[in-house]
C-alpha cells in the first residue's frame, strides 16, 4: 500500500522544490519511489488478469521521472510534486495509445486513461470511428461501470464543429473533443488504504472498453 511517509515526502517537496533540499532528502525520495514501484508492479499483475498484454510491462520503466524538463518552461522548479506511471500494452511510456495512468499527488491523486491531445493521425482516426460507430461509443460512455467511476467523458473541446463534419451530426459533441479522457479522483485517505490496489484494478477494468475503442480506431482504418 501507499504509506503516509510517501505522501509526506511529496507534500514537503512541494514546499521545498529546490536541489539543495532534494539532495538532503534523497533517501526519502528513494524510499517513496521504491514503494511506488512495488505498488505499480502489483497493479500490473492485477490488470493483467483482464488485459494480459499489460503483464509484460516493467514497473520501473513505466514510472515517469521526477525531474522536470524546464528548458522551455516559465516554472523552473526542478522536480515534479507527484509520482506517475502509464501502463500501456504498446510499451513503456508510450504517449500515442490509450492505457492506464496512475497519478499520486497530495490533494490530487487520480486514476485515468484515454487520449490526451492525441496526434493528428490518431485524432482523425478516433473521429472517423465515432462517425462510423458513435452509438457504440456513447453506449460504453453510458455503461454502469464507466458512469460509476468516471461520470462522463472529459477533455478539451472545439468551440465549433470539426472540419468535414456537419453541425447536425448525431454525435457532434463527441466529435468536438480534442482530448478523450476518463478521470477518477481518489481521496488521499483512500489512496493510503489497504484496499487501494484492488480499487485501482476495478477502476481500470471499467476503463478498458473505453481505451479499446480509442486504440482500435487506428486499426479499423
Amino acid at each position: 500500500m501507499i504509506s503516509k511517509q510517501t505522501y509526506q515526502f511529496l507534500q514537503d517537496l512541494r514546499k521545498n522544490n529546490d536541489r539543495e533540499w532534494f539532495n538532503a532528502n534523497k533517501p526519502r525520495y528513494e524510499a517513496a519511489r521504491a514503494e511506488f514501484e512495488k505498488f505499480v508492479g502489483e497493479l500490473i499483475l492485477h490488470i493483467a488478469r483482464f488485459d494480459p498484454a499489460i503483464g509484460a510491462l516493467n514497473p520501473k520503466r513505466s514510472i515517469f521521472r521526477i525531474y522536470r524538463d524546464t528548458r522551455f518552461a516559465k516554472d523552473k522548479s526542478p522536480y515534479k510534486t507527484n509520482m506517475g506511471a502509464h501502463l500501456v500494452a504498446f510499451g513503456e511510456k508510450v504517449h500515442d495509445r490509450a492505457g492506464y495512468y496512475i497519478h499520486l499527488e497530495p490533494g490530487n491523486t487520480f486514476l485515468a486513461g484515454g487520449a490526451y491531445l492525441p496526434p493528428s493521425p490518431w485524432l482523425k482516426a478516433i473521429r472517423e470511428a465515432i462517425d462510423e460507430d458513435g452509438d457504440a461509443f456513447q453506449k460504453l460512455l453510458n455503461s454502469a461501470g464507466f458512469k460509476k467511476y468516471f461520470g462522463g467523458l472529459e477533455g478539451e473541446t472545439l468551440k465549433t464543429r470539426p472540419k468535414d463534419y456537419p453541425e447536425d451530426h448525431p454525435h457532434i459533441e463527441l466529435l468536438k473533443h480534442k482530448s478523450f479522457l476518463a478521470v477518477h479522483q481518489v481521496k488521499d485517505s483512500d489512496a493510503m488504504s489497504p484496499d487501494f490496489l484492488t480499487h485501482a484494478a476495478a477502476v481500470f477494468k471499467a476503463l478498458k472498453p473505453f481505451d479499446d475503442f480509442l486504440n482500435n480506431a487506428l486499426t479499423r482504418r
